[in-house]
This record gives C-alpha cells, sequence and structure tokens, in this order.
C-alpha cells in the first residue's frame, strides 16, 4: 500500500466517517423531532449539552447555556405562532446567566402553554429557564439546582458571608469589591426569579421562593428532586413514561473504547420469579 492510499484512509476514518456519523445523527434528531411535534401538537426546541464526538480526529466539544444558545432558542420562539404551545426539551449544568435570562422571559412571553421537559437534570440557569414554564415535566429521578450567583469560582452568597464576618479594615479591596458584585447579582438574580413566578405563585409566596433559590442555602450543586420542587411550589409534573421518543438517546456522549456504563437497551416486562432464577457458577 502507497503512501497515498495510506493517506485516503486516514481522511476516511479520521475526518470523513465521523462527519459522515454526525450528519446521520442530526437527520435523526430532526426526524424524531417532528414526529413528536405531531404527535403533541407543539413547538419542541431542544436545549441539550453532551460532550459529542465531532470534528477533526473525532475530537469532542462540551457545552453550557451561552449567547449562541439563546439566539437560537428566541429565534425558534419567533417562528411559533402565538396559538402553539412549546415544548422545551432542557438538559444542561447551567451556564452564562444573561443568556438563560434572555431565553426564561422569552418563553414567559409566549402566549400558549410553555412546557419544560427535563428528562435528566437542568441545573442553575437551567433551573432559571424551568422556572418560566407553565409545567415542569420531569423523570421521577431529574433533578433541578438552586440560581443563587457565582462571583468568579465562588458563590455569591458565600463571598458575603466571608466580609460581613471580618472588620472592614482586615478586608483587602479587591474582596470588597467581589462583596459589592456578589450584593448586586444578588438582587438581581432574586429580582428576575420573582418576575418569573410571580404571577402563578403570588406575591408573597413568589417573594419567600425566590430567597431561597437565590440566597444560598444550599451548594450550587444541590439536587432539587422533583417531590422537593413540588414542595417548593414549582409546577412539576412527574414524568413516568418517555414520552418524548427516546430523544435523549439520539444525544450521546462521546463514546470512548471501554463505556462507563452498560445494558441490554430492550424493555423488560417484569421481575422474574425467584424459582425461574439460576444460580451461575
Amino acid at each position: 500500500m502507497d503512501g497515498s492510499s495510506l493517506w485516503m484512509l486516514f481522511l476516511l476514518f479520521f475526518i470523513v466517517f465521523p462527519q459522515m456519523k454526525q450528519q446521520l445523527i442530526q437527520w435523526r434528531r430532526v426526524t424524531a423531532i417532528r414526529n413528536c411535534e405531531k404527535r403533541r401538537g407543539t413547538r419542541i426546541i431542544t436545549l441539550i449539552h453532551r460532550q459529542e464526538t465531532m470534528g477533526f480526529l473525532g475530537m469532542f466539544s462540551r457545552n453550557f447555556i451561552n449567547i449562541e444558545d439563546s439566539e437560537e432558542v428566541l429565534r425558534a420562539i419567533r417562528l411559533t405562532s402565538d396559538d402553539t404551545p412549546i415544548d422545551l426539551i432542557i438538559h444542561t449544568p447551567g451556564g452564562l446567566l444573561l443568556a438563560a435570562e434572555q431565553i426564561a422571559r422569552a418563553l414567559k412571553r409566549h402566549p400558549s402553554k410553555v412546557t419544560v421537559v427535563v428528562p435528566h437534570y437542568a441545573m442553575s440557569g437551567g433551573t432559571l429557564i424551568a422556572l418560566a414554564a407553565d409545567e415542569i415535566l420531569m423523570d421521577r429521578h431529574a433533578v433541578l439546582g438552586p440560581v443563587d450567583p457565582q462571583i468568579g469560582k465562588y458563590p455569591a452568597a458565600s463571598i458575603l458571608k466571608a466580609v460581613e464576618s471580618k472588620a472592614v479594615n482586615d478586608v483587602d479591596d479587591e474582596t470588597l469589591i467581589l462583596a459589592d458584585v456578589s450584593g448586586k447579582a444578588l438582587r438581581q438574580t432574586r429580582d428576575l426569579v420573582y418576575e418569573l413566578i410571580s404571577e402563578r405563585l403570588g406575591e408573597e409566596k413568589g417573594m419567600e421562593l425566590a430567597k431561597i433559590l437565590t440566597e444560598g442555602r444550599w451548594t450550587h450543586d444541590y439536587p432539587i428532586t422533583v417531590d422537593e420542587a413540588a414542595d417548593l411550589g414549582l409546577p412539576v409534573v412527574p414524568n413516568d413514561q418517555d414520552s418524548f421518543c427516546n430523544l435523549m438517546s439520539l444525544y450521546p456522549q462521546s463514546t470512548s473504547a471501554r463505556p462507563s456504563v452498560q445494558y441490554i437497551p430492550v424493555p423488560y416486562p417484569g421481575r422474574p420469579s425467584a424459582h425461574s432464577r439460576r444460580d451461575i457458577y
């Protein structure tokens, strides 16, 4: 085999094939979304952040909510008629507050019903977006999270608490500036959450929940379960069935030589009886 043949094989295996695979997955996603839209009579928008293999040498990219996301979601909302409900399927660790805020406000203004679907998790900015929905459809094991603002690598509430525990003369100027920014960030986020939920929950309950979600009573990765979200007053509906065509299976994580999770991907009808089991030696 000469050098040109080896070069062609290199191009096929490391550039052409990954691109073809990505195009096939994209086609399957569009087909699944269209089928779901026909069945539910809604506009379906996905906001899913995964590590996906794509591009040169199969390198992966990992995304968070950013301005490009908000631009695309806002464009999809503008293309949706006022009498068409929206289903937003969201799977994200969070991201840029500005982008999440834009998406949340746009969903809040949509005249028809807005449902946010959480198959696994919607943390931080993802939860902020979910607060704008008329209904939050969550898998029984899915979670939301607090929306307390982060300043750099520290929670804003923790920065304020650290500064308040010391005399002003014992705190350096940079930390005082961070504390000032933290106070503004907490007020702005609390006001935004209140704006999103007060119409549904009322003034008193809305302010109480806005404080709970933003004040830093939990760590930023604290999982708010379906039951806890319902207790807080959020419009949560448990989703015990996969009513969205297994869309998440079309957004796979990047593959590795050995999968970390493996199972037989078919539904099992029921638990086998004790007398039908056999010990394996």
